[in-house]
């Protein structure tokens, strides 16, 4: 009975693999990862491996926040290295572009655009630089109270949530809803007040330990984004609306045991006593914030593991294992099993590194397969990964993308050696017409009138178009129309060579008198800069 279970179950196909090809420590994680998607791929349509200017498109956007130069396109085509595709993610982990673009994604993904702040960024940069374990970033996050010069920047995750505006109290049902969402992968939004009606293994207690470790957090300092704790001595009771019986719980992370608080004598709660002529705040001997920092970011908490695999899968291919990304539950089980029980538990033993995850992930045939389908063929669900998934760009990756693919990247201003700094204006005025609402994550695909009016009228945009000395418009208007002009500016915009058709139509459209030289150059540079494909990383 055990044989057949073992053989009718996708395990089978990547233990029959392991046995022809070695042990399983003698395969790499992405040759892994492999075998567990192929498993489930048999007889389907699966396409082929992406070319070699959809592939550096696709991981310089990944890595890079940026779609990459004529240069880098053409230095990379011409490589003849049998693994240029690793050395080519290699390099780019490596750079400078990638601690930027890891945190304006985790930033996105953590934050939400409830608000941005220098000093985070500069947190999240330098965590990514040093190559921090997300283990111990999460840790930082989640003590929320850091007084080290370097690690003050971390305390914007709870700082920011804990403001109130107006008359309106500090919304801690939201915030214990963020933590419970973005770190644990599970929204127990509608177990606040009574077990969730519709998912089994989300209770009122779940919701209730995660608020007891904020419910006396507060924001000290609004300005310099200080947060505070008054003394937690007792437990918190609950009530479920249904059920009239009175319960009660200590601060205690899902699926994990109640954080025992500590009694002392009267005089003796803090290690350091509030002195309000000092301006000194208190410092209880007691932290709830202390013990969520230890304890939810643990190997010892699968749920934390799963959680941040599942969302750089996500990252990555464009859908989660699990999707939506905060709903882990049984009714809602992953795609692909045991593939997230081995990505938790390799990234665990890696401790936490998310450059090698990143690197593993990139290298898999899953990451590099095309997204188009053979013609005539009908694509697969996208929870089987058998073609490459569209994925939306965010704000910030557009505003580069478009800096590039315009020739003004790099004659922006550069700082230290990185890549160059973004002009504010323009960063406002994209995040403005690309970027979600607040607290709505931006996991799916959404075009708007809104983001289309602004690439049609917007004078910042528009003047990127001006032909300048050695833009991309004014290196267009020097060559006469030809196949050779349009192969450039696909190439410049798009990082790829157009087909006969989009020449034929091209040269077509320059050739009318009405779009002769600088204007009809200007306006075919524009078209493929708001074009679905310029705007999506496929």
């Amino acid at each position: 009975m055990h044989q057949f279970l073992l053989r009718s179950s996708p395990v089978w196909f990547f233990l029959a693999l392991m046995l022809r090809q070695g042990s399983a420590a003698e395969l790499s994680l992405h040759e892994k990862i492999d075998a567990l998607i192929d498993a489930k791929l048999s007889g389907k349509v699966i396409s082929k491996q992406s070319d070699d200017y959809e592939f550096v498109r696709r991981v310089y956007l990944d890595f890079a926040g940026r779609i990459p130069t004529l240069s880098e396109i053409d230095s990379f085509v011409a490589s003849k290295a049998l693994d240029k595709r690793n050395l080519l993610i290699v390099q780019l982990v490596n750079s400078p572009a990638y601690s930027k673009q890891m945190a304006n994604t985790f930033h996105i993904h953590f934050m939400e655009r409830l608000g941005d702040n220098a000093e985070w960024m500069k947190y999240l940069e330098d965590s990514f630089k040093k190559n921090k374990g997300w283990n111990l970033i999460a840790k930082e996050i989640l003590r929320g109270i850091n007084s080290k010069e370097d690690l003050k920047g971390a305390n914007f995750f709870f700082s920011k949530r804990l403001e109130n505006y107006g008359q309106n109290p500090v919304d801690y049902s939201a915030l214990t809803r963020d933590v419970g969402r973005l770190f644990l992968g599970k929204d127990f939004r509608c177990a606040e007040c009574h077990d969730h009606l519709f998912i089994e293994e989300y209770k009122q207690a779940d919701f209730k330990g995660l608020f007891a470790f904020f419910q006396n957090t507060y924001l000290a300092d609004a300005k310099a984004g200080v947060v505070a704790e008054k003394l937690t001595s007792k437990k918190i009771e609950f009530m479920s609306v249904f059920k009239k019986e009175k319960k009660e719980i200590a601060p205690k992370i899902p699926g994990m045991a109640e954080v025992a608080i500590p009694e002392f004598k009267k005089g003796e709660e803090f290690l350091v006593p509030p002195d309000p002529k000092k301006k000194l705040l208190g410092v209880p001997k007691f932290s709830p914030l202390e013990k969520l920092s230890e304890q939810l970011p643990s190997s010892e908490n699968p749920d934390f593991s799963k959680n941040i695999v599942n969302r750089i899968w996500f990252m990555m291919m464009g859908r989660g294992l699990v999707h939506p990304l905060d709903l882990h539950h049984a009714g809602n089980p992953p795609s692909h099993p045991e593939l997230l029980n081995l990505l938790a538990k390799e990234f665990t033993a890696h401790q936490f590194d998310i450059k090698w995850l990143l690197t593993e992930l990139a290298n898999t045939k899953v990451y590099q397969r095309s997204s188009k389908v053979e013609e005539g063929k009908t694509p697969e669900l996208p929870a089987l990964f058998a073609t490459a998934i569209e994925k939306r760009l965010s704000a910030e990756q557009l505003l580069a993308s478009i800096l590039v693919a315009t020739g003004r990247f790099g004659k922006l201003e550069r700082k230290g050696g990185n890549e160059p700094e973004m002009p504010e204006a323009l960063k406002a005025k994209f995040a403005k017409a690309f970027a979600n609402a607040a607290r709505d994550p931006e996991d799916e695909i959404a075009f708007s009138l809104k983001a289309a009016l602004f690439l049609l009228n917007d004078d910042a945009v528009l003047g990127l178009l001006k032909s300048e000395a050695e833009n991309t418009v004014a290196d267009l208007v020097k060559m006469k129309p030809d196949n050779a002009m349009i192969e450039k500016a696909y190439l410049v915009i798009l990082s790829r060579k157009p087909d006969t058709q989009e020449i034929k139509d091209a040269l077509e459209f320059l050739l009318k008198p009405a779009s002769a030289g600088e204007i009809g150059v200007k306006n075919l540079v524009w078209a493929l800069l708001a074009s679905s494909e310029f705007n999506l990383n496929h």
